[in-house]
C-alpha cells in the first residue's frame, strides 16, 4: 500500500493537494477506492460555487490524519485510497455532462474500485448512481440532505440539483424499499412535495427527527430499512446547519450538527456500502474553511466504512 506523505517529514501545507495527501490514481497499480472530484454547478437553483468544491475540499483534507478513532481503522493501510483527480465536464450542457461523469464513474469502476466522490452540486448524484446500478443492479439510498430533491422539474428542466433523486427512481435505480432521507427540513412548495415523495417510496427523518430521537434510535431504523443490500451515501452538506456549513448554496436554519453526522455515518459500519458522494460545498460562501472542514472529514468516514466492509 501506498499511504499518505508522512506529516513528520513533509509539513501538512507543503507537497502535493490531493485528498488526504494520498497518492494519484496514475501512482499505483489498483485502487481499492478513489476520491474523485466532479466540478459542476450548473444545476443550482440559487448560490453557484460548488464547481470549487473539490479543491477546496481536498486543501481541508491536508489535516487529516491515517487512523480513525471512530471507527477503528486505518483505512489507508487496509485499502489502497487514492485521489482520482477531476472529471472534466462542460460546464454549459447538463445533458453532457450528466454523460461524461456516468461514463467516467464506470470507467474507474470496472476493475472493482469504489469511489467517493467530491462534488459538484446534487445533479451529479443521478450519473453515478447509474453507473453504481450498472454493477449491483438497483441499490439503496441514504440521502442526508436538507430538502428532498424529489421535485420533477425546475423551470421545465428535468436534470438539475433538486430532481436527481426523482430521476433515479424513474430509471429503475434504485431499490425503493430501501430509500430514505435523512435531516430535511425547511419549508416547501407544498403537502403535495412529501406526498409525491412517499409515492416514490422514501423515508423520511427529519432533522427535528434525529434530535429528539438521537443519534442511535435513528441509526437502528436506517439499518433496519437498508438490511444487506448494496448502499448508496449520498451527503449533501447543508444537512448540517448553517452554524456547521454555511458555505452551500441553499442553507436552511434548524439543522443537524457535524457531530451528529459523522455520528450516524459511523453507525453504519458494516453495511454493504458500495460507493457515496459529497455534495454542495460552496466555498465563495464558507468562513475559515468550516464547511470544507466538514465535508472533509465526512469524505474520510466513507472511506473509513469502505475499508471496514471489505476487511470483514
Amino acid at each position: 500500500m501506498i499511504g499518505p506523505l508522512d506529516s513528520s517529514r513533509v509539513p501538512r501545507y507543503a507537497g502535493p493537494a490531493t485528498f488526504a495527501r494520498l497518492p494519484r490514481l496514475d501512482q499505483v497499480a489498483h485502487a481499492d477506492v478513489a476520491v474523485v472530484g466532479v466540478p459542476f454547478d450548473t444545476g443550482v437553483s440559487y448560490r453557484p460555487g460548488a464547481r470549487f468544491a473539490p479543491a477546496a475540499v481536498r486543501e481541508a483534507s491536508r489535516l487529516l490524519r491515517p487512523y480513525n478513532p471512530g471507527l477503528d481503522v486505518a483505512p489507508f493501510e487496509r485499502l489502497q485510497v487514492v485521489d482520482g483527480g477531476d472529471v472534466a465536464v462542460n460546464p454549459f450542457h447538463i445533458g453532457e455532462a450528466i454523460e461524461t461523469i456516468e461514463g467516467a464513474a464506470s470507467d474507474l469502476q470496472r476493475d472493482g474500485t469504489k469511489l467517493v466522490t467530491i462534488g459538484g452540486d446534487h445533479t451529479i448524484a443521478l450519473p453515478l448512481l447509474r453507473a453504481v446500478s450498472r454493477i449491483h443492479g438497483p441499490v439503496a439510498l441514504l440521502h442526508f440532505d436538507a430538502h428532498l430533491d424529489t421535485w420533477d422539474t425546475y423551470f421545465g428542466e428535468p436534470y438539475t440539483h433538486g430532481t436527481p433523486f426523482r430521476r433515479a427512481v424513474e430509471d429503475g435505480i434504485l431499490d425503493t424499499e430501501a430509500i430514505s432521507h435523512v435531516g430535511t427540513r425547511g419549508p416547501l412548495y407544498g403537502k403535495k412535495d412529501l406526498e409525491d415523495d412517499r409515492r416514490l417510496g422514501f423515508g423520511i427523518v427529519t432533522s427535528s427527527d434525529v434530535m429528539r430521537r438521537g443519534v442511535d434510535e435513528t441509526v437502528d431504523a436506517l439499518r433496519q430499512r437498508i438490511g444487506s443490500r448494496p448502499l448508496y451515501v449520498s451527503v449533501d452538506i447543508d444537512v448540517l446547519d448553517p452554524a456547521h456549513a454555511p458555505g452551500t448554496g441553499t442553507p436552511e436554519a434548524g439543522g443537524m450538527t457535524s457531530r451528529e453526522l459523522l455520528e450516524i455515518l459511523r453507525g453504519l459500519r458494516g453495511l454493504n456500502l458500495v460507493g457515496a458522494d459529497v455534495v454542495e460545498v460552496a466555498p465563495a460562501y464558507d468562513h475559515a474553511d468550516i464547511t470544507s472542514v466538514a465535508a472533509s472529514h465526512v469524505a474520510y468516514d466513507l472511506v473509513s466504512l469502505l475499508a471496514l466492509k471489505e476487511g470483514l
